[in-house]
């Protein structure tokens, strides 16, 4: 559903990230994963066709996103920004309704069709009980439920989402994460989710790209890419890595500076 073929993508004359190819399935959750600047955000933006696309191609469903406008690529491809920006007089159900833009003509309003299809991301989302608040009146779990309703009221085959989980607690988190996973299996959907948090790229991700000075460090399962010597070589981290005792999955310990003094001085 998405495929990257020796993509290199940056600002102006200056490549960001150079040789990367990787592929997302339908019904497939891949997270990029890496330190801070290290292109995560950039490559969601190159997809999406927001920076520039140096050298390769990149593929949505089979159509290079390159030879297509952008309604076209607005029908084929979803994003969930981060910190999205939002109309605070909004209806929730009026934001949602935005995501049928793409589909309408030049001056074409709304039908009972692109309703219809709102009110259904809504319930897919669990939001629709939202629908005549206004966005202005709403936590931060409850507006990113709604970005993504929108997202999928373009009905695309294939979403980017730039850290969704961003500024949430944990149990928005992982609500977040649940409706992601379940929506990309109920709608056939590519997901690429640019993740900060390990352990939760771990969990929800059936993949994982690691990005480092650029290129891509590691690809694979998180079990074969958040390895403690990855984490070290990548993000300079001492880290100790074990399997989820439910999942197998790999979980993330860190440890305090004054603590690794102690383990150090027991082991002297």
């Amino acid at each position: 559903m998405i495929e990257l073929k020796d993509v290199s993508i940056g600002y102006n004359r200056r490549p960001i990230l150079t040789g990367i190819n990787f592929q997302v399935a339908s019904e497939e959750i891949v997270g990029l994963i890496g330190p801070n600047a290290s292109g995560k955000t950039t490559l969601l933006k190159g997809i999406n066709r927001l920076v520039r696309l140096f050298t390769g191609r990149i593929l949505v469903n089979g159509i290079d996103i390159a030879i297509i406008d952008r309604g076209a690529l607005a029908r084929l491809l979803a994003t969930v920004p981060q910190n999205p920006t939002l109309p605070a007089a909004f209806t929730a159900f009026e934001l949602v309704l935005m995501g049928r833009t793409p589909h309408l003509g030049l001056l074409r309003y709304e039908g009972s069709k692109d309703i219809a299809i709102a009110w259904q991301a809504m319930e897919a989302t669990q939001t629709a009980y939202l629908a005549e608040r206004r966005i202005g009146e709403l936590s931060g779990g409850e507006r990113q439920q709604l970005v993504i309703a929108r997202a999928l009221t373009q009905q695309p085959k294939a979403i980017l989402l730039d850290e969704p989980t961003a500024n949430l607690d944990i149990n928005h988190q992982i609500e977040t994460l649940n409706l992601i996973k379940r929506l990309c299996r109920e709608q056939r959907l590519a997901a690429i989710i640019a993740q900060h948090d390990l352990n939760l790229a771990a969990q929800y991700c059936d993949q994982v790209v690691l990005l480092h000075r650029g290129e891509i460090y590691a690809k694979g399962t998180p079990q074969d890419v958040i390895t403690t010597q990855n984490i070290k070589a990548v993000y300079g981290a001492e880290v100790a890595i074990h399997p989820h005792p439910v999942n197998q999955l790999p979980v993330l310990y860190i440890t305090a500076g004054e603590d690794k003094e102690v383990l150090a001085k027991g082991k002297r």
